[in-house]
């Protein structure tokens, strides 16, 4: 049973999926069945392929990093209000 990726083309969520014999994949987002198999990054490495991965991680951990500074903010905001 291979490990397929797909794109959803409604969505445009990326997954994986176990597919066994039969079985019709679907976006575990929006539930649609237009999807996209992808070319797995791990079976190809190009210099493209690395810097897509590298730009994908970078941006979901400047989503983290925001989210984090976003936290502090509020926290030094509420501990600053209670001090006075």
């Amino acid at each position: 049973m291979p490990i397929y990726e797909y794109e959803c083309r409604g969505c445009g969520h990326e997954f994986e999926q176990l597919i066994r014999t039969g079985d019709t994949p679907e976006c575990p987002t929006c539930h649609g069945h237009d999807l996209q198999r992808l070319l797995s990054h791990t079976s190809v490495s190009t210099e493209h392929t690395r810097q897509v991965s590298f730009n994908k991680a970078r941006a979901r951990a400047k989503l983290v990093q925001r989210d984090k500074d976003v936290a502090q903010a509020e926290y030094e905001k509420k501990h600053h209000e209670e001090g006075h």
